[in-house]
């Protein structure tokens, strides 16, 4: 992990951007406690997924969260740029896939599976290795010891993610993105805690589809939030509920309060 650049965020805050073999990321960590304890408490730290829309497009948003997170519970946080988006390379593949889906929804037509699954399977496929091998870098790095919370993002790679990395204790995701069938089966397996938002009025989400991936997840503990509004609409409120979720898992992290 190559480090290119840094600054401080809120005077407490840094932010340090960084390249993984040709992944870019993000990493944030709080400023240590005034008198850190002889053994420090290893930081908690969350996985923000997001759209494959481009890191510098989500950074607002990827670094208003963040911010949060450090600031009232003391968490790191870090996000990579998906496969195919930003600045890494186009594959054909994928672009074919989002062409097709975008003359289906243009034209009025059902999403076919085939489609969800061209658009969505491959980027799971190469996304979550990443992810798990960012992970294996940011453990090692000084004060960052887990446990690990993952959010947000294409829910696909979070179903992933929940079901084959032991590291990950919860999540928090997103019922707002196309879901492909074989989803469904990797959702039975998922056991960790489970926080889900559903925009009720989401525009480009099917809502019955999303309730039966909810459904379907074998977590014992699992809680679906839904609001009204559309796929942009979700309450401001819902970013302090997600930190209390993560403050529970996380190692019975405490609000800083």
């Amino acid at each position: 992990m190559h480090f290119t650049a840094e600054q401080r965020l809120d005077g407490d805050v840094l932010e340090r951007a960084f390249n993984f073999g040709d992944i870019p990321g993000i990493l944030w960590t709080p400023a240590p406690a005034p008198a850190p304890a002889p053994t420090p408490t290893p930081t908690p730290l969350i996985l923000i997924g997001h759209p494959p829309l481009g890191l510098r497009r989500m950074y607002p948003r990827l670094a208003g969260r963040a911010l949060h997170y450090a600031a009232e519970y003391g968490f790191a946080s870090a996000t990579i740029e998906l496969p195919g988006s930003g600045e890494r390379p186009r594959w054909a593949a994928a672009e074919q896939a989002r062409a097709d889906l975008r003359r289906a929804m243009e034209a009025g037509e059902p999403v076919g599976g085939e489609i969800v699954d061209a658009l969505i399977l491959p980027l799971v496929d190469k996304a979550v290795p990443e992810w798990r091998a960012v992970l294996d870098a940011l453990l090692e790095l000084p004060g960052i010891g887990g446990p690990v919370g993952y959010e947000e993002g294409v829910i696909s790679i979070g179903v992933r993610l929940a079901r084959v990395e032991p590291r990950i204790v919860a999540a928090g995701l997103f019922a707002g993105s196309l879901v492909p069938a074989a989803m469904y089966e990797e959702a039975r397996r998922v056991t960790i805690p489970l926080h889900v938002l559903l925009q009720w009025d989401d525009e480009g989400n099917d809502r019955q589809a999303s309730l039966d991936l909810f459904d379907a997840f074998g977590s014992t503990e699992k809680t679906l939030h839904a609001n009204m509004g559309g796929h942009t609409g979700v309450p401001r409120f819902e970013l302090d509920t997600g930190a209390r979720f993560f403050a529970r898992h996380l190692n019975g992290t405490a609000h800083r309060t």
